[in-house]
């Protein structure tokens, strides 16, 4: 799962960035208007964290502009304002959840998670493709009701195809939607290749009826042969 955190203080960035990291998301920042929106322009994101307090009243500026181009990301509000009015009016301009500060981390990750939820494939708390079936609230993955042991960038790759079913996917979007968008400094797709060798062993080992396939010149599709 990906997460960008437009927020303004450096210090407040870099804990919830570490806090989310250690909780195996993918977590990319930013720091103003500009900057986000860039991001949300190049990128998916599952949830975003935006400070409405941004320089020039552009954070609310910024919600708009996401609703503006219907972007599937779920969006909580952090702000130290936190009266009534203001809750109601990031609400209403369409952010799913509105945190004020000072809060605790812990708050942070169950917001989050409860947004993702209600996001997720129309509420379903699983998703499912053949008989695979994967639980992201836990990280599991079932071939035909039998658990399968997956490395964390396995699991993630699994998901990152499962979310977008009978999509082809590009690989350098694959790798910055699982890598993080720094993987534009790699020198070659070498570590995309190998992740993805040793999922696609461990599914059809477990006897799973579907395959992640190389298209040729451009990536991979999830199918059922």
């Amino acid at each position: 799962m990906k997460i960008l955190i437009v927020e303004d203080e450096p210090s407040l960035r870099e804990i919830m960035a570490q806090t989310l990291r250690r909780e195996q998301y993918v977590v990319e920042e930013a720091a103003d208007y500009t900057s986000g929106l860039d991001k949300i322009a190049a990128y998916d994101y599952d949830c975003i964290l935006l400070d409405i307090m941004l320089p020039d009243g552009s954070g609310l500026k910024l919600l708009e502009e996401l609703k503006r181009r219907g972007l599937r990301a779920g969006v909580i509000i952090i702000s130290a304002r936190d009266s009534l009015d203001d809750k109601i009016g990031g609400l209403e301009l369409g952010a799913d959840d509105y945190l004020p500060k000072p809060f605790h981390l812990a708050e942070l990750s169950a917001r989050i998670r409860s947004v993702l939820r209600r996001h997720r494939h129309d509420g379903r708390q699983s998703l499912d493709a053949g008989n695979v079936r994967l639980w992201p609230d836990s990280r599991r993955v079932e071939v035909a009701g039998r658990e399968v042991e997956l490395l964390r960038k396995e699991y993630d790759i699994l998901h990152y195809f499962m979310s977008r079913p009978n999509h082809t996917i590009d690989k350098a979007a694959l790798a910055e939607g699982v890598w993080g968008d720094h993987i534009d400094q790699a020198d070659n797709f070498d570590f995309v290749y190998a992740q993805m060798k040793n999922l696609r062993r461990k599914l059809e080992k477990a006897g799973a009826d579907i395959e992640i396939r190389a298209v040729y010149g451009f990536g991979y599709k999830l199918v059922r042969p």
